[in-house]
Formats: C-alpha cells, sequence, structure tokens
C-alpha cells in the first residue's frame, strides 16, 4: 500500500520571484539613474549653449583646452595599454603560485583603492623627484618622471592597476589548464599555447579593465595635479582646467570641456565594448 503525498502550492506562487515584478523593477531603475545619471549629465548638456555656439567653438578651439584634452585622453590611453600587460602579469601570478605572502602581494593590489588620491600624488611627486627613491638613479639615464607628462602617465598606471587585476583575476580562476597541457603535449611552445590558447580566453576581460582604467584615468584629477607640474601647453590637464575655470566663474566655458569630455569618453568606450563583444564572438 503507498501514499501519495500531495503539495498544495498557492494559486500564482509559480510565477512570483524574491524580488519586485518587472514593471516595479523597471520603474525604480529608472527613477534610480535618471536623478543620479541622466538629469546630472542633461545640465552638463544644456549649460554650454547659454554662450551660443560661437561661445562654445571659442572654448573648444582655443589651443590650451585643445592640449589639455589631448593630454588627458592620451595620457589614459597610454596607461591602460600599459596596465594591460602589467595587469596581466600580476593577475597571473597571484592566481597561478603560490608564495609566503601571497595575500600581502594580493592586498597591495588594492592600494590605489583605498589611497586618498591627493595622498598618492604626494607619495608618487616624492619618489619619482629629482632627488626622490627613484626618481634619482632614473635622473642618472637622463629621464625625468616628476612634473612633466610622464608623470602623469605614471600616475595614470598607478590608478589604473587594480582594474584589470581584478576582472582578470576571476576569468584565470575558471580558466582550465588542461588546454595549456594539451597545447604543450602537441608540441606548442609557451609563446604559441599564450598565443592561441590563453590570451584568446582573457582578451575580453583584458579589454574590460583597460576601459575601466581608462575611464578613471580621464577624470583622474587629485594623484595627477601633484606630479605634473601644471605648466598650461605642457602638462596641464583636462579636469585641473575645469577646476581654474570654475575657481574663475567661467561656469559655461568648464561646461563647454566637460561636454567634449563625456562626448570622446563616450565613443571610445563605446569603441572598445563593440571590439571587446566583437572578439567574445570570435571564441
Amino acid at each position: 500500500m503507498s501514499m501519495t503525498t500531495t503539495t498544495l502550492v498557492a494559486p500564482g506562487w509559480r510565477n512570483k520571484s524574491a524580488l519586485p515584478g518587472f514593471g516595479l523593477s523597471l520603474g525604480f531603475t529608472l527613477l534610480y539613474l535618471s536623478i543620479l545619471v541622466l538629469v546630472p549629465i542633461a545640465a552638463l548638456i544644456i549649460r554650454p549653449w547659454e554662450i551660443g555656439w560661437s561661445g562654445f567653438w571659442s572654448v573648444l578651439s582655443d589651443a590650451r583646452v585643445l592640449h589639455a584634452l589631448a593630454l588627458s585622453f592620451g595620457a589614459a590611453l597610454i596607461a591602460a595599454v600599459l596596465n594591460m600587460g602589467f595587469g596581466f602579469v600580476v593577475a597571473w601570478v597571484l592566481m597561478r603560485y603560490r608564495f609566503p605572502g601571497l595575500r600581502i602581494v594580493d592586498a597591495m593590489v588594492d592600494l590605489p583603492f583605498a589611497l586618498p588620491t591627493a595622498v598618492a600624488g604626494i607619495a608618487l611627486s616624492a619618489l619619482y623627484a629629482r632627488n626622490g627613491w627613484i626618481g634619482a638613479p632614473l635622473q642618472a639615464f637622463g629621464i625625468t618622471v616628476a612634473y612633466t607628462q610622464l608623470g602623469i602617465v605614471t600616475a595614470l598606471t598607478f590608478i589604473g592597476l587594480p582594474f584589470v587585476v581584478r576582472t582578470l583575476q576571476p576569468v584565470l580562476a575558471e580558466m582550465s589548464k588542461e588546454a595549456e597541457e594539451a597545447a604543450a603535449t602537441l608540441g606548442a611552445s609557451r609563446a604559441q599555447t599564450f598565443r592561441r590558447v590563453i590570451l584568446p580566453s582573457v582578451f575580453p576581460s583584458l579589454l574590460t579593465g583597460a576601459a575601466l582604467a581608462f575611464a578613471r584615468g580621464v577624470g583622474e584629477y587629485g594623484s595627477v595635479i601633484f606630479i605634473a607640474g601644471n605648466l598650461p601647453g605642457v602638462s596641464e590637464i583636462a579636469p585641473l582646467l575645469i577646476i581654474i575655470k570654475l575657481n574663475e566663474n567661467d561656469y559655461a566655458g568648464a561646461a563647454v570641456i566637460g561636454v567634449i569630455m563625456l562626448a570622446i569618453s563616450f565613443v571610445m568606450l563605446l569603441m572598445l565594448n563593440l571590439l571587446q563583444a566583437w572578439t567574445a564572438s570570435q571564441r
């Protein structure tokens, strides 16, 4: 004799989830994004038109503004590319090797997140000054870092490294070693294994980390101004020029620079995302 157990389920329960329904969730999402993102961006875009198209073009065509924009985006892009290499090596060592002090080294990666940007800038300036611990040996070879464009790239590389490392670590943790071992069994060299097995697997995440580092570097202010030198037309970054215009009560001019930075950043990040999607589709 068998007994059948019947489970009573409340009507409509199967269609319910722990979170609110789509309508309420979508409404909250749009409200949240509107208040914190869309409204400030809209205000930034509207403000420059107070001075008209001629005023907008006058600010944009200024040689000082153009140089500051080129320096900010160029230095951020160079730093992001450098961090793709440095970040991959650091993430690989942290995920593939075990050594004394591993946890300490892993925690040190997050120091740029924890340090106030001004403190990071002061520390970098002291290290890379002509009489600093690192700057003095470099100066002997004729390399000057502090108060130059190279110093800006150094600061942006420092603050962008954690983005690449933390983006790569989960991917490397899930990556099986069997494909690498199979490649070695088939006679592939280390370079061939890296190029054909490892790099295709991590490249989308590598691009994501580089995009995050680039976005952070474009708007970085605190860690850069102490090591840049801030000479107009030489080592003056766009965020500093915005602060200068705000101090001069030129709010429309500051907004013009902000809009241009927003537009260029959006286009470059969109291109990186498209490249990442295309790379993932080829796998």
